[in-house]
């Protein structure tokens, strides 16, 4: 299992992971997984950071004298301790019994459940098809709608044999959603270039 967090906040759209490793932080767009009882959830990476442990409590600047930031993290070993890598994740769909839904599961993912980064055969058979992408378009997120769906297409371009193949297969779905706005279409297609 290729645990990257652990949850430690959930709704039925999305959720937020905590990782175990200081700074180690999944790409955006990276496709994840968790595995519950009943059935697999997946998301789409669209947020991350790393911030101090307690509310309103800003790091504070400690490198002037230091050559580099490791030397920051070696001389300040409690900095380890008191900061903490998160990333937020849109849900996109499930699996259950083998069938893969790209649409809201029925409830959402546990609290400490395990964030796993997904595997290439995770990330082939769940971009079979591409009406997740309707989710994405869909919500209101932090980030820009165009950056995230870029960001997750090209991430799981990565996974397919033919990855300029993958991507005219969503340029082509992205055309039909956006056959009324050409603008939002071309600003997503430009971004898809690798």
């Amino acid at each position: 299992m290729n645990k990257i967090g652990e949850i430690v906040e959930s709704t039925s759209t999305e959720f937020t992971a905590e990782c175990y490793e200081l700074h180690e932080l999944p790409a955006l767009g990276s496709l994840v997984k968790v595995t519950a009882v009943e059935m697999e959830i997946f998301g789409i990476v669209c947020q991350s950071g790393t911030a101090g442990i307690e509310p309103g409590r800003h790091p504070v600047a400690r490198g002037k004298d230091e050559a580099s930031e490791e030397a920051v993290y070696q001389s300040s070993p409690q900095l380890m301790k008191l900061l903490r890598s998160e990333f937020q994740v849109l849900v996109v769909g499930h699996i259950i019994n083998g069938k893969t839904y790209q649409y809201l599961p029925s409830k959402p993912a546990h609290i400490h459940a395990f964030v796993q980064a997904c595997s290439p055969e995770d990330i082939k058979q769940f971009s079979q098809s591409f009406d997740f992408l309707n989710i994405m378009l869909n919500n209101r997120l932090q980030i820009p709608t165009e950056e995230l769906v870029a960001a997750g297409l090209r991430e799981m371009s990565k996974a397919h044999a033919d990855p300029h193949a993958f991507l005219i297969a969503a340029g082509k779905s992205l055309t039909v959603i956006f056959s009324g706005d050409y603008h939002r279409l071309k600003t997503i297609l430009a971004r898809l270039k690798q």
